[in-house]
């Protein structure tokens, strides 16, 4: 009776031990580990071990007196029989190796003294036990000779969680008949516990990732709900929100990169234990996310990270791809509203260009007309023959100013024909290689061969290359490289001019094509040649676009389509 009761509350003092393990909230390795102390002190074997299925995969941890009771901590893959039952994928067949597994898959002979009808394996002496399992050949003693040199008493009991084996117990000691009837049923009670408590302590752990996993969202939700917060200090909210998130927070690092930019909790350090995710933006890799143990950690389910924090990182680098989508929306937005005004205003200044163009053309060629005629009596003064001269010339400019307005307001129609536009890169750059050459400026020319014909006034595009390299050669006046490129698509044909000048900033390319505007000084611009370019381009139903970037260059795009010759009326 003393024995029963001694062995009930030694029962229950275990019992109470492992299952306050489960509710501890520690991580698995450290669970296992705590099992395996408490087992290895309280039965006085030479060697504890556990195999555990983990669904995918099998753990196996042990600890051993001969080396200080050292943890050793393992993941193993597994396989299905056919039987569908989750084994290890063991190394060799030997008698220990094939006992596991049987004994996994609850296959045992009752018959023989070894096993007891919870399928648990005992025995007093391995080698001659082993004997009777198996044919016992050489080349399987040689496989299984670490254990049977080095102990002599062996239990393997099973586990079970919810009434299907999860894995066994494994228990040895260097002495002959270390175990009995008793103990071992001890044991299978123990091993019951242990199944519930191995069963309670991963529901609590994938609860508590799945809180953290939660929590961490909602703060990140909230940080995109803030008022008056940039971009940048949201995602360097994100940044510090990371480490809370994952197992071992203390000696965890976040770091965020999105464009070059890097966002990171404070004393980030690089470390061989990583766990990264792509940020995705519209289909495009634009940065990553990185999770970092700054100290080595085991290994469990991805490295020493946990399935569920590699589903947590994904939901993160996804959540930051639509904050970064909705940014990105809300520039383009506010870009598509500026460009709208932009056209708006253009249009606009047109329509007045027009009627001024029209009020000025009458009385101006009256004006011209009279200057010349005087020009032609005899007997003028000397005087007022330059007089005259000044009037006509005057009046001249006056006139080519007027003839830009109308084509900026396409008052003027396009004298439509059939052309090649690298012809009119290749006749329109020819006046200017000498002044190229002088102003140490080289060109390059990078004209696509079999480029289709399209439609088009050859005068007016002529007008738009002329402005566009001059305002090149202007932007360079220490030299530098001139670039003319032709290319096209299924829809487009493509007129690139690009230098190496001085660059413009945002505030002056917003206002390029806009009439009079201009940044050169007084008298020395009419601030009508990229207006004279953009009205052209739309005339001829294209599109230009800009890029420039101060002390790196300018680069002008201009997109004809081409247009269907028998439409165009050719």
């Amino acid at each position: 009776m003393e024995l029963i009761k001694e062995s009930f509350e030694n029962l229950l003092t275990i019992s109470s031990k492992i299952i306050n393990y489960s509710n501890l909230g520690i991580p698995r390795i450290d669970f296992l580990r705590n099992i395996l102390n408490t087992l290895i002190g309280f039965s006085g074997c030479d060697n504890v071990a556990m195999w555990l299925n983990d669904k995918e995969r099998y753990i196996h941890c042990e600890i051993s007196r001969k080396h200080n009771n050292s943890f050793k901590y393992n993941i193993i893959l597994s396989k299905e029989d056919d039987r569908g039952t989750t084994l290890p994928e063991l190394e060799g067949d030997s008698i220990y190796n094939q006992l596991i597994l049987n004994i996994i898959r609850g296959c045992f002979n009752s018959s023989l003294p070894f096993y007891t009808k919870y399928g648990s394996f005992w025995s007093g002496d391995i080698k001659e036990s082993f004997s009777f399992l198996h044919e016992f050949k050489p080349e399987r003693y040689y496989q299984d000779r670490d254990v049977i040199d080095n102990y002599k008493s062996i239990a393997l009991i099973p586990i079970f969680g919810r009434e299907e084996n999860i894995g066994l117990i494994q228990l040895i000691s260097a002495k002959v008949d270390f175990f009995s009837e008793d103990i071992i049923e001890f044991y299978e009670n123990l091993s019951q516990i242990i199944g519930f408590a191995v069963i309670n302590q991963r529901s609590r752990a994938a609860l508590r990732e799945r809180i953290k996993e939660i929590t961490c969202l909602y703060n990140i939700a909230q940080v995109e709900e803030r008022q008056n917060i940039s971009f940048h200090e949201i995602l360097q909210n994100i940044a510090e929100l990371l480490p809370p998130a994952w197992q071992y927070p203390e000696v965890t690092s976040g770091r965020i990169i999105l464009d070059g930019n890097i966002y990171s909790t404070p004393g980030f350090q690089e470390n061989m234990q990583k766990q990264t995710s792509d940020i995705i933006v519209n289909g495009i890799k634009r940065g990553v996310v990185e999770v970092v143990f700054i100290e080595d950690k085991p290994e469990l389910d991805e490295g020493p990270f946990l399935k569920e924090e590699r589903s947590l990182i994904d939901a993160i680098t996804r959540e930051i791809s639509h904050i970064a989508e909705r940014k990105d929306d809300e520039e383009n937005k506010s870009k598509l509203q500026e460009q709208l005004r932009h056209a708006d205003r253009l249009a606009t200044i047109g329509q007045l260009a027009a009627g001024v163009a029209h009020e000025l053309n009458e009385p101006l060629n009256s004006i011209l007309g009279f200057a010349q005629l005087t020009k032609k009596n005899q007997g003028l003064p000397v005087q007022a023959s330059q007089d005259i001269l000044k009037i006509e010339t005057a009046s001249l400019h006056a006139r080519e100013v007027i003839k830009k307005l109308m084509l900026f307001s396409r008052q003027s129609k396009p004298e439509v024909i059939r052309l090649n536009l690298n012809e009119i890169v290749e006749e329109g750059l020819y006046f200017f290689k000498s002044r190229c050459d002088k102003a140490g400026i080289k060109i390059e020319y990078l004209l696509s061969q079999d480029l289709p014909q399209i439609s088009g006034d050859p005068t007016q595009l002529n007008q738009v290359l002329v402005n566009l390299v001059v305002n090149s050669i202007q932007a360079m006046p220490d030299g530098g490289k001139l670039t003319i490129k032709t290319m096209y698509d299924k829809k487009y044909i493509y007129l690139i001019v690009e230098d190496t000048g001085v660059g413009m900033d945002e505030d002056i390319i917003k206002d390029i094509f806009m009439p009079f505007f201009t940044t050169k000084p007084v008298n020395e611009g009419t601030g009508l040649g990229l207006a004279v370019v953009h009205g052209i381009v739309t005339a001829h139903k294209g599109f230009i676009d800009v890029v420039s970037k101060i002390g790196k260059g300018t680069c002008f795009n201009i997109k004809l389509p081409i247009m269907d010759l028998e439409k165009s009326g050719e």
